[in-house]
Protein backbone atom coordinates (compact mmCIF):
# COMPACT_ATOMS: atom_id res chain seq x y z
CA UNK A 1 0.00 0.00 0.00
CA UNK A 2 1.00 3.62 -1.14
CA UNK A 3 1.71 5.77 1.88
CA UNK A 4 -0.51 8.64 2.32
CA UNK A 5 0.18 11.83 0.23
CA UNK A 6 2.52 14.37 2.07
CA UNK A 7 -0.14 16.95 1.39
CA UNK A 8 -0.37 19.79 -0.98
CA UNK A 9 3.22 21.90 -1.66
CA UNK A 10 3.32 24.59 0.01
CA UNK A 11 3.66 26.95 -3.18
CA UNK A 12 0.96 25.05 -4.74
CA UNK A 13 -1.21 25.41 -1.93
CA UNK A 14 -0.33 29.28 -1.84
CA UNK A 15 -1.21 29.53 -5.33
CA UNK A 16 -4.23 27.68 -5.32
CA UNK A 17 -6.32 29.36 -2.64
CA UNK A 18 -6.88 32.49 -4.56
CA UNK A 19 -9.83 33.08 -7.35
CA UNK A 20 -8.80 30.60 -10.07
CA UNK A 21 -9.78 31.79 -14.23
CA UNK A 22 -10.07 28.61 -16.23
CA UNK A 23 -8.88 29.37 -20.07
CA UNK A 24 -11.87 29.27 -22.34
CA UNK A 25 -10.86 28.16 -25.65
CA UNK A 26 -11.50 30.85 -28.25
CA UNK A 27 -11.81 30.29 -31.89
CA UNK A 28 -11.71 32.51 -35.00
CA UNK A 29 -14.89 32.69 -36.88
CA UNK A 30 -13.57 30.38 -39.11
CA UNK A 31 -13.77 27.24 -36.17
CA UNK A 32 -9.94 27.05 -35.90
CA UNK A 33 -8.42 27.71 -32.45
CA UNK A 34 -7.47 31.10 -32.06
CA UNK A 35 -4.07 31.19 -30.02
CA UNK A 36 -3.50 34.49 -30.30
CA UNK A 37 -6.90 35.06 -27.87
CA UNK A 38 -6.05 32.37 -25.84
CA UNK A 39 -2.10 34.14 -25.03
CA UNK A 40 -4.50 37.67 -24.38
CA UNK A 41 -6.68 35.82 -21.74
CA UNK A 42 -3.91 35.02 -20.26
CA UNK A 43 -2.56 38.30 -19.98
CA UNK A 44 -5.49 39.54 -18.96
CA UNK A 45 -6.32 36.78 -15.64
CA UNK A 46 -2.44 37.69 -15.17
CA UNK A 47 -2.91 41.58 -15.14
CA UNK A 48 -6.13 40.87 -12.59
CA UNK A 49 -3.55 39.31 -10.20
CA UNK A 50 -4.50 35.45 -11.45
CA UNK A 51 -2.08 33.07 -9.37
CA UNK A 52 -3.10 30.14 -10.97
CA UNK A 53 -4.43 29.45 -14.46
CA UNK A 54 -7.45 26.23 -15.13
CA UNK A 55 -7.23 24.59 -17.76
CA UNK A 56 -10.46 22.41 -17.59
CA UNK A 57 -12.52 19.89 -19.81
CA UNK A 58 -15.23 22.13 -19.91
CA UNK A 59 -14.62 25.60 -19.78
CA UNK A 60 -11.37 24.79 -21.83
CA UNK A 61 -13.88 23.15 -24.43
CA UNK A 62 -11.98 19.91 -24.75
CA UNK A 63 -15.06 18.71 -25.62
CA UNK A 64 -14.67 20.01 -29.44
CA UNK A 65 -11.07 19.99 -29.55
CA UNK A 66 -8.86 16.97 -31.27
CA UNK A 67 -6.14 15.53 -28.92
CA UNK A 68 -3.10 17.33 -30.47
CA UNK A 69 -5.71 21.01 -30.02
CA UNK A 70 -5.92 20.00 -26.14
CA UNK A 71 -2.13 19.42 -25.76
CA UNK A 72 -1.53 22.51 -27.99
CA UNK A 73 -3.45 24.35 -26.01
CA UNK A 74 -1.65 23.24 -22.78
CA UNK A 75 1.64 24.43 -24.31
CA UNK A 76 0.16 27.97 -25.32
CA UNK A 77 -0.74 28.72 -21.65
CA UNK A 78 2.38 27.32 -20.14
CA UNK A 79 4.08 29.50 -22.63
CA UNK A 80 2.57 32.61 -22.32
CA UNK A 81 2.35 32.78 -18.30
CA UNK A 82 6.10 32.63 -18.62
CA UNK A 83 6.24 31.75 -15.23
CA UNK A 84 4.20 35.13 -13.82
CA UNK A 85 1.08 32.49 -13.10
CA UNK A 86 0.99 29.15 -12.34
CA UNK A 87 -0.73 26.53 -14.68
CA UNK A 88 -3.75 23.57 -14.24
CA UNK A 89 -3.31 21.39 -17.11
CA UNK A 90 -6.17 18.81 -17.71
CA UNK A 91 -6.72 15.61 -19.48
CA UNK A 92 -9.47 14.37 -21.55
CA UNK A 93 -11.58 11.30 -20.14
CA UNK A 94 -8.60 9.16 -21.03
CA UNK A 95 -7.79 5.59 -20.38
CA UNK A 96 -4.58 5.15 -18.31
CA UNK A 97 -1.96 4.67 -20.90
CA UNK A 98 -2.75 7.93 -22.76
CA UNK A 99 -3.31 9.63 -19.44
CA UNK A 100 0.04 8.68 -18.47
CA UNK A 101 2.03 9.67 -21.75
CA UNK A 102 -0.21 13.37 -21.03
CA UNK A 103 0.90 13.68 -17.84
CA UNK A 104 4.56 12.98 -19.00
CA UNK A 105 4.12 15.56 -21.87
CA UNK A 106 2.26 18.46 -19.40
CA UNK A 107 6.05 17.51 -17.01
CA UNK A 108 7.87 18.51 -20.22
CA UNK A 109 5.96 21.72 -20.91
CA UNK A 110 6.21 22.98 -17.76
CA UNK A 111 2.59 22.44 -16.52
CA UNK A 112 2.43 23.09 -12.43
CA UNK A 113 -0.64 20.68 -11.91
CA UNK A 114 -2.37 17.93 -14.15
CA UNK A 115 -6.42 18.13 -13.28
CA UNK A 116 -7.75 14.45 -13.85
CA UNK A 117 -11.20 13.62 -15.25
CA UNK A 118 -11.14 9.77 -15.53
CA UNK A 119 -13.35 7.57 -18.15
CA UNK A 120 -16.60 6.34 -16.34
CA UNK A 121 -19.26 5.12 -18.79
CA UNK A 122 -21.47 3.02 -17.23
CA UNK A 123 -19.82 2.92 -13.55
CA UNK A 124 -17.09 0.81 -14.92
CA UNK A 125 -14.43 2.05 -12.76
CA UNK A 126 -13.84 0.95 -8.91
CA UNK A 127 -11.86 2.83 -6.06
CA UNK A 128 -9.06 -0.04 -6.56
CA UNK A 129 -8.64 0.68 -10.49
CA UNK A 130 -8.77 4.97 -9.62
CA UNK A 131 -5.77 4.03 -7.31
CA UNK A 132 -4.47 2.54 -9.55
CA UNK A 133 -4.81 4.94 -12.91
CA UNK A 134 -3.87 8.13 -10.98
CA UNK A 135 -0.76 6.29 -9.13
CA UNK A 136 0.41 5.40 -12.83
CA UNK A 137 -0.12 9.43 -14.02
CA UNK A 138 1.04 10.70 -10.57
CA UNK A 139 4.55 9.25 -11.46
CA UNK A 140 5.03 12.69 -13.54
CA UNK A 141 3.08 15.14 -11.81
CA UNK A 142 1.12 16.44 -8.97
CA UNK A 143 -2.44 15.88 -9.45
CA UNK A 144 -6.28 17.21 -9.03
CA UNK A 145 -9.53 15.32 -9.40
CA UNK A 146 -12.71 16.70 -10.34
CA UNK A 147 -15.58 15.75 -8.72
CA UNK A 148 -17.43 15.78 -12.47
CA UNK A 149 -15.89 12.63 -12.21
CA UNK A 150 -19.31 11.42 -10.55
CA UNK A 151 -21.68 12.45 -12.82
CA UNK A 152 -20.41 10.77 -16.07
CA UNK A 153 -22.30 7.46 -15.97
CA UNK A 154 -24.83 8.47 -18.31
CA UNK A 155 -28.11 6.83 -18.65
CA UNK A 156 -27.01 4.55 -15.57
CA UNK A 157 -26.92 8.13 -13.40
CA UNK A 158 -24.62 9.65 -11.21
CA UNK A 159 -22.47 7.64 -8.52
CA UNK A 160 -24.02 7.60 -5.80
CA UNK A 161 -22.73 9.24 -2.18
CA UNK A 162 -20.92 6.04 -0.59
CA UNK A 163 -18.94 5.48 -3.71
CA UNK A 164 -18.17 9.03 -4.02
CA UNK A 165 -16.51 9.07 -0.60
CA UNK A 166 -14.88 5.63 -1.26
CA UNK A 167 -13.09 6.94 -3.74
CA UNK A 168 -11.82 9.82 -2.08
CA UNK A 169 -10.39 8.21 0.78
CA UNK A 170 -8.83 5.48 -1.25
CA UNK A 171 -7.17 8.25 -3.10
CA UNK A 172 -6.57 10.67 -0.04
CA UNK A 173 -5.03 7.82 1.60
CA UNK A 174 -3.39 5.37 -1.28
CA UNK A 175 -1.96 8.38 -3.74
CA UNK A 176 0.82 10.00 -2.37
CA UNK A 177 0.84 12.52 -5.59
CA UNK A 178 -2.96 14.01 -4.98
CA UNK A 179 -3.18 16.54 -3.91
CA UNK A 180 -6.43 18.54 -4.65
CA UNK A 181 -9.42 18.34 -5.41
CA UNK A 182 -11.74 20.54 -7.46
CA UNK A 183 -15.73 20.27 -6.61
CA UNK A 184 -18.04 20.24 -9.25
CA UNK A 185 -20.66 19.01 -7.25
CA UNK A 186 -21.26 20.90 -4.58
CA UNK A 187 -23.14 20.80 -0.83
CA UNK A 188 -22.92 18.31 1.52
CA UNK A 189 -20.32 16.32 -0.72
CA UNK A 190 -18.33 19.48 -0.62
CA UNK A 191 -18.29 19.67 3.16
CA UNK A 192 -17.13 16.16 3.70
CA UNK A 193 -14.46 16.50 1.25
CA UNK A 194 -13.08 19.33 3.11
CA UNK A 195 -13.60 17.24 6.31
CA UNK A 196 -11.60 14.50 5.35
CA UNK A 197 -9.17 16.08 3.03
CA UNK A 198 -8.46 19.94 3.36
CA UNK A 199 -5.32 19.43 6.03
CA UNK A 200 -3.39 18.07 2.85
CA UNK A 201 -5.33 18.67 0.34
CA UNK A 202 -6.21 21.86 -1.53
CA UNK A 203 -9.81 21.79 -1.79
CA UNK A 204 -10.91 24.34 -4.69
CA UNK A 205 -14.51 24.42 -5.07
CA UNK A 206 -15.90 24.98 -8.41
CA UNK A 207 -17.89 27.79 -10.55
CA UNK A 208 -19.17 30.66 -8.57
CA UNK A 209 -18.53 32.75 -4.98
CA UNK A 210 -21.55 30.84 -3.64
CA UNK A 211 -20.35 27.43 -3.69
CA UNK A 212 -17.03 28.68 -2.34
CA UNK A 213 -18.52 30.82 0.53
CA UNK A 214 -20.58 27.66 1.60
CA UNK A 215 -17.22 25.64 2.41
CA UNK A 216 -15.60 28.48 3.85
CA UNK A 217 -16.14 26.99 7.32
CA UNK A 218 -15.04 23.73 6.48
CA UNK A 219 -11.79 24.74 5.03
CA UNK A 220 -11.87 25.27 1.56
CA UNK A 221 -8.78 26.92 -0.21
CA UNK A 222 -10.06 28.52 -3.79
CA UNK A 223 -12.48 28.62 -6.11
CA UNK A 224 -12.62 28.25 -10.37
CA UNK A 225 -14.17 32.08 -10.82
CA UNK A 226 -15.80 32.96 -14.03
CA UNK A 227 -15.31 36.64 -12.93
CA UNK A 228 -11.64 37.04 -12.80
CA UNK A 229 -11.12 36.49 -17.21
CA UNK A 230 -13.47 39.72 -17.16
CA UNK A 231 -13.87 41.80 -14.09
CA UNK A 232 -10.92 40.75 -11.65
CA UNK A 233 -12.25 43.54 -8.94
CA UNK A 234 -14.92 41.96 -8.08
CA UNK A 235 -13.28 39.03 -7.00
CA UNK A 236 -10.65 40.73 -5.12
CA UNK A 237 -13.01 42.02 -3.56
CA UNK A 238 -14.72 39.07 -2.47
CA UNK A 239 -11.23 37.66 -1.59
CA UNK A 240 -10.37 40.39 0.78
CA UNK A 241 -13.59 40.32 2.54
CA UNK A 242 -13.08 36.32 3.06
CA UNK A 243 -9.50 36.90 4.11
CA UNK A 244 -10.78 39.20 6.51
CA UNK A 245 -13.04 36.97 7.77
CA UNK A 246 -16.11 39.42 7.00
CA UNK A 247 -18.41 37.00 5.66
CA UNK A 248 -21.29 39.46 5.92
CA UNK A 249 -19.63 41.53 3.01
CA UNK A 250 -18.82 38.55 0.80
CA UNK A 251 -22.42 37.05 1.24
CA UNK A 252 -23.13 41.09 -0.08
CA UNK A 253 -21.01 40.67 -3.40
CA UNK A 254 -23.10 37.70 -4.22
CA UNK A 255 -26.33 38.26 -3.45
CA UNK A 256 -25.35 42.16 -5.36
CA UNK A 257 -23.25 41.50 -7.97
CA UNK A 258 -22.98 37.76 -8.90
CA UNK A 259 -26.55 36.52 -8.24
CA UNK A 260 -28.06 38.40 -11.09
CA UNK A 261 -24.66 37.92 -12.82
CA UNK A 262 -25.18 34.18 -12.94
CA UNK A 263 -28.37 34.04 -13.70
CA UNK A 264 -28.01 36.31 -16.33
CA UNK A 265 -25.83 34.11 -18.44
CA UNK A 266 -27.49 31.12 -17.57
CA UNK A 267 -30.35 32.37 -19.68
CA UNK A 268 -29.07 31.88 -23.17
CA UNK A 269 -30.32 29.65 -25.80
CA UNK A 270 -27.09 27.85 -26.22
CA UNK A 271 -26.43 27.99 -22.41
CA UNK A 272 -23.94 29.94 -20.23
CA UNK A 273 -20.98 28.79 -22.56
CA UNK A 274 -22.15 31.21 -25.45
CA UNK A 275 -22.59 34.15 -23.14
CA UNK A 276 -19.24 33.73 -21.88
CA UNK A 277 -17.63 33.76 -25.08
CA UNK A 278 -20.27 36.62 -25.81
CA UNK A 279 -18.19 38.49 -22.80
CA UNK A 280 -14.99 38.30 -23.94
CA UNK A 281 -15.67 39.97 -27.21
CA UNK A 282 -17.42 42.74 -24.87
CA UNK A 283 -14.44 43.61 -22.52
CA UNK A 284 -11.99 43.38 -25.85
CA UNK A 285 -10.49 39.88 -24.81
CA UNK A 286 -10.64 38.01 -28.18
CA UNK A 287 -13.70 37.05 -30.25
CA UNK A 288 -17.35 35.30 -29.34
CA UNK A 289 -16.65 32.38 -31.75
CA UNK A 290 -17.33 28.64 -30.85
CA UNK A 291 -16.55 25.65 -32.89
CA UNK A 292 -19.85 24.33 -34.38
CA UNK A 293 -21.98 22.90 -33.67
CA UNK A 294 -21.57 24.48 -30.38
CA UNK A 295 -23.48 27.90 -30.46
CA UNK A 296 -22.00 31.29 -30.93
CA UNK A 297 -23.94 34.16 -29.03
CA UNK A 298 -25.72 36.75 -31.96
CA UNK A 299 -25.84 40.03 -32.57
CA UNK A 300 -28.94 40.35 -31.08
CA UNK A 301 -27.60 38.38 -27.91
CA UNK A 302 -24.70 39.76 -27.45
CA UNK A 303 -26.58 43.28 -27.11
CA UNK A 304 -28.64 42.17 -24.54
CA UNK A 305 -25.61 41.40 -22.59
CA UNK A 306 -24.30 44.19 -23.34
CA UNK A 307 -27.36 46.44 -21.75
CA UNK A 308 -27.23 43.69 -18.57
CA UNK A 309 -23.88 44.72 -17.46
CA UNK A 310 -23.78 48.25 -18.13
CA UNK A 311 -27.26 48.53 -16.05
CA UNK A 312 -25.02 46.62 -13.29
CA UNK A 313 -21.82 48.62 -13.42
CA UNK A 314 -19.79 46.13 -14.93
CA UNK A 315 -19.24 47.36 -18.32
Amino acid sequence: MNSPSPGCPAELRAALNSPIPSIRTPFTAAGEMDEDGIRAQVDFVIAGDAKFIMLTCGDSLHTILSDEEVARLAKVVVEQAAGRAKVIASDSVWPTPKAVAYAEYCQQIGADLLMLLPPDWGGSTTPETLVEHCNAVGQHMPLMLVTAFFEQSGVFGARPESFRMDVIRALYERVPSMVSIKDDVFGELGSQICNLASDRWAVVSGGWMKNHLAHVPFGVAGYLCGMMSYVPEIPRRYWRAVEAGDLQAAGDIVRDIETPYREHVMSYEGGFNCAMHGLFELYGICSRHIRAPYHTITDEQLEQLKHFLQGQGLL
